[in-house]
């Protein structure tokens, strides 16, 4: 990605990297209820500890160049920069639309911990993934899952980060719009659907995420390679190939987040089409 990085960082970025908030590192994730939290992986996000072996969808990574991952000081300054640009970047995407529609977008915050954090949602830790909580309009993330995406989901790259911080973006405006409301009323009415609807929720997500992206392509800040990344890291974090990392087997009646494909295609109609009005999900007959 083509970025030019301002002197100063977003001020909806919180960096609470190194604070402890009484919860210990590590630990086992656990799933956020269905319309409290909406995460790139949820639950699945265990087999990143547990027994993701590194598989590099792309190859040569396409050309563009990769984000500093976390580790050093350096790195890990370099790759807040980058955040703070991404955050900035994606929600003034939104408020123009939200603007142009006669609605007020309020900006989401992003807060880094490291190791664990207390939520408006409730307690996370860094197995937990990346994810929203509508509570307190708060995406949180921790960086060491830059390196776990590129390590053991294999997909490397700047965009492939981007991509997860704009999915989650996409929670928010769903939050806004009320969807994420009536997602968790109909589940909580007819808990039969509530998988469904789940993954329908994260597919729109994803498109809007791919929105985002298509906007980037307009205005030239996409770079030769950066759609494969993004692309690269929708199909990893698929519910099918999670699974089949994880067990040797695919049960789909367990799925929340969609297939590898479903997730590339939502984020494919969003990219190509760059009108969340195509990312109506839940009146879809067929994801």
């Amino acid at each position: 990605m083509k970025i030019s990085l301002p002197g100063r960082r977003s001020g909806d970025l919180i960096d609470n990297r190194g604070a402890s908030s009484g919860l210990g590192g590590g630990g086992m994730p656990f799933p956020l209820p269905l319309g409290v939290g909406g995460g790139l992986g949820g639950l699945v996000i265990l087999v990143l500890v547990l027994v993701l072996n590194g598989t590099n969808l792309l190859g040569g990574g396409g050309g563009s160049t990769t984000a500093p991952v976390a580790g050093t000081n350096a790195s890990q300054d370099d790759t807040v920069n980058f955040v703070s640009f991404v955050l900035d970047d994606v929600q003034s995407s939104w408020a123009e639309r939200f603007q142009r529609a006669g609605q007020n977008y309020r900006p989401a915050k992003l807060e880094l911990f490291t190791n664990s954090t207390q939520s408006g949602c409730g307690a996370a830790s860094a197995s937990t993934g990346p994810f929203y909580c509508p509570a307190d309009h708060i995406v949180y993330l921790d960086l060491a899952f830059f390196q776990e995406l590129q390590q053991r989901f294999g997909a490397p790259g700047d965009f492939a980060q981007a991509y997860v911080i704009a999915h989650e973006l996409g929670h928010h405006v769903q939050s806004l719009l009320g969807v994420s409301d009536r997602v968790q009323q109909q589940s909580q009415a007819d808990p039969s659907r509530a998988n469904d609807l789940s993954i329908r929720l994260e597919l729109q997500a994803d498109c809007y995420a791919g929105v985002w992206g298509h906007s980037t392509d307009q205005r030239g800040i996409l770079e030769a390679g950066d759609l494969n990344e993004g692309l690269a890291a929708a199909a990893s974090v698929g519910d099918d190939r999670i699974q089949k990392q994880a067990t040797g087997r695919i049960d789909r009646e367990t799925w929340t987040h969609g297939s590898s494909d479903q997730r590339v295609r939502w984020f494919n109609r969003g990219f190509d089409t760059g009108d969340p009005a195509n990312c109506d999900t839940f009146g879809a007959s067929s994801l």
